[in-house]
């Protein structure tokens, strides 16, 4: 008996992001440059394949700077970003740190700051507990900025000075749920002020884009990516609103929900932007095996984005380890 067809679309821009891939770069050419351990402040993305990978090189990862020994190693910060508090803490320490924070989250970062120059209290929108959130409000003085996550939020917002009001948004939300807590932002205050550019990164936009173009056309949809990645648990919200009450969250192909594959014609398939690809061809090789499948990528549009790593490890001519600089900080 033949097996069962199975129509695979492919949803085009998926998988790797520019500052994704620029962190992981920082944290493979430091290895490069002055060989192991490297030492990484939290997860540099949200991926335990891209974690673990990284870990078999001789990275070395920690939550906080109070984990990793004075032996003048190389300390790289997440591409989500960190609060002013560790790199003074690391400069204080006089750590050899390189930052990968994504520069989309660095233009937040700065925004929020101009706003505080200029007397205003900014209202962020994001998720609590984020560390993309947490770096954020970690840029300014306690009470500087406040949080919200939904519409409910807002209206139970209560500010003094209605005048002077700005906002700011964790990169990875939801398009269609940020438009909404936006919407009731200025609502609520009409003189809020927003950034000049959309703060939700362009990656985030385009994988939800493209989910939205093949959600209604598939039984199943599954979104590669990590239970703690943002943008990940996005792209499967907003598969569900667009037509595929199917879709899943999956890690690695042995996640893979079969029980939810019967009678299923045609599949979605996407990746977070913290996903690599040999994870989509594992996945795909493993529903090859159960079904005869064929492959259409849907494109949406073409990215081109690329973020240049620091110049200190740009000028890496060869791959020796080459002797740190004393207490060099790179950003």
């Amino acid at each position: 008996m033949s097996p069962q067809s199975l129509h695979i679309l492919l949803a085009a821009p998926r998988g790797f992001c520019a500052g994704v891939d620029r962190a992981i770069q920082i944290v493979e050419k430091a290895l490069e440059k002055y060989g192991a351990p490297v030492y990484v402040r939290h997860e540099i993305v949200h991926n335990k394949f891209v974690v673990d990978e990284l870990k078999a090189k001789g990275a070395v990862f920690v939550e906080e700077l109070t984990e990793i020994p004075d032996d003048g190693r190389p300390v790289v910060f997440s591409a989500h970003g960190v609060p002013k508090a560790v790199p003074e803490a690391a400069k204080a320490r006089e750590m050899f740190f390189i930052d990968a924070t994504c520069p989309l989250v660095t233009k937040v970062h700065n925004e929020a700051e101009r706003h505080f120059r200029m007397g205003r209290q900014i209202i962020l929108i994001g998720h609590v507990g984020h560390p993309e959130v947490i770096g954020t409000m970690g840029q300014l003085p306690a009470g500087a900025v406040v949080l919200v996550e939904t519409v409910a939020d807002v209206e139970k917002l209560e500010i003094e000075d209605q005048s002077n009001l700005a906002y700011c948004t964790q990169t990875t939300l939801s398009v269609d749920d940020t438009t909404s807590v936006v919407d009731a932002l200025k609502r609520k205050f009409p003189l809020i002020v927003g950034p000049q550019k959309e703060d939700i990164c362009y990656a985030t936009t385009n994988r939800q884009m493209a989910v939205k173009e093949i959600a209604p056309r598939v039984d199943v949809l599954f979104v590669i990516g990590a239970p703690n990645s943002s943008n990940s648990n996005r792209l499967v919200e907003v598969a569900k609103v667009y037509g595929c009450a199917k879709a899943f969250l999956v890690q690695r192909a042995v996640d893979i929900p079969w029980q939810e594959m019967g009678g299923a014609v045609t599949l979605g398939l996407t990746a977070g932007a913290s996903a690599p690809d040999v994870l989509i061809e594992e996945v795909i090789n493993a529903l090859k095996a159960k079904y005869n499948v064929t492959v259409e990528e849907v494109a949406i549009t073409k990215e081109s984005v690329i973020f240049n790593i620091p110049r200190l490890l740009r000028e890496a001519e060869d791959h020796r380890a080459l002797p740190l600089p004393a207490s060099a900080t790179s950003q």
